[in-house]
């Protein structure tokens, strides 16, 4: 996901985003404690792009 694609979403759309990505990210490791995670590159896109979405709302909300 790009940032220019985040900045195109509303806060609600964002908000959800956020919870789906959560979401995956706890799956992911639980998929990793328990040795059935293949790839592990997954578990850092998806960190980043947590980072990505929580600075944008950040930048919103301080506007």
């Amino acid at each position: 996901m790009k940032t220019k694609d985040i900045r195109a979403m509303g806060a609600e759309d964002r908000q959800k985003e956020l919870g789906g990505l959560l979401k995956e990210q706890f799956n992911l490791r639980m998929q990793m404690s328990t040795g059935q995670l293949g790839n592990t590159a997954n578990l850092k896109k998806v960190r980043r792009n947590i980072a990505r979405l929580r600075t944008v709302m950040n930048e919103a909300k301080g506007k």
